[in-house]
């Protein structure tokens, strides 16, 4: 017998990967439901459509993520909250009624940007004669358990939307990823991956004989769109613990180190200048390093063999 998925946000970057990944296994029968389909911020339609479908699987792959604006204008926090905060607890409530299982997606921006740096194991905080640290180097980032402090509004209503999963919610997996990338979103306005917006401008700055200006800060890694997909459908398939999990690909790096590879591979010969971010101010303050760490999945393949990919579909 099929197994029923609703996904939601199809015509985004993730979620169209989402339905290319599930429609390609013949045990899952699956529902693609973008905003003209449902209002998930409605909670009497979002409880009324998805009863009626009855799915065993939602997946909550619509969000909110004008980072900026979401700072600077009241109206679009509050549209932030709607979607990022409100519908996710709706969606837990629905599932539980259904005893259906619930995935939804958050990002590295709940992190403060200041992880703790970790001790080598045996470690008493005296180092009068201790050779523990000699070659030792530690592995900096968040954990899945690491407290969530975020440092914009951006992140606190991600963060809210987190809680309100977990508050409403009793089977659910909350997926943490990074810097998505991926073929372009169908859907109407939506928000260009990072790799898109520089290749375009590393081609001009190319054929003018300009410098390209990259932030050489913000620490943290990438997460492949088509890799994300495959990967959530692992872990449901899997039936792996409830609860939070840190989804990306392989290696941290700055914006600055990030550009370099991607013109290295696609042969663009624009000059790459590191700046600080006080170079390009924005309204939303971003974490300084907000690097996962990963302790409960088998890691991905790193963001460079991702890119790769990337490049070779374009």
């Amino acid at each position: 017998m099929q197994k029923k998925v609703l996904i939601i946000g199809a015509k985004g970057m993730l979620g169209q990967e989402l339905v290319s990944v599930f429609k390609k296994d013949k045990d899952f029968k699956v529902t693609a439901w973008d905003r003209e389909d449902i209002d998930i911020t409605d909670q009497k339609q979002a409880s009324e459509k998805i009863s009626e479908l009855a799915p065993s699987v939602i997946i909550n792959a619509a969000a909110y993520n004008a980072v900026d604006q979401c700072e600077k204008d009241k109206a679009e926090f509050e549209k932030a909250k709607d979607l990022n905060v409100k519908a996710p607890g709706y969606l837990a409530k629905i599932a539980k009624k259904l005893d259906a299982t619930l995935v939804h997606y958050s990002t590295d921006y709940v992190f403060s940007g200041m992880p703790d740096i970790p001790e080598p194991e045996g470690c008493a905080g005296s180092c009068g004669s201790c050779t523990l640290h000699e070659g030792f180097i530690p592995q900096l980032g968040f954990r899945e358990d690491a407290l969530a402090e975020p440092v914009q509004k951006y992140g606190k209503s991600k963060l809210m939307g987190e809680e309100n999963v977990m508050k409403n919610g009793e089977r659910y997996y909350i997926i943490r990823l990074s810097k998505l990338f991926g073929k372009p979103a169908k859907a109407d306005g939506a928000k260009r991956s990072f790799f898109d917006v520089m290749l375009e401008v590393g081609k001009k700055a190319e054929k003018s004989k300009a410098e390209v200006k990259v932030v050489d800060e913000e620490t943290s890694c990438f997460t492949y769109a088509p890799d994300l997909a495959k990967k959530t459908k692992e872990i449901i398939e899997a039936e792996k613990p409830y609860g939070i999990y840190h989804v990306f690909n392989e290696g941290a790096c700055t914006w600055y180190e990030a550009v370099l590879e991607l013109y290295k591979q696609a042969k663009i010969k624009a000059k790459v200048v590191p700046v600080g971010s006080d170079e390009f101010p924005r309204p939303a303050q971003r974490p300084y390093v907000s690097t996962f760490l990963n302790t409960k999945l088998n890691p991905m393949r790193s963001w460079k063999l991702a890119l790769r990919e990337y490049l070779k579909n374009k």
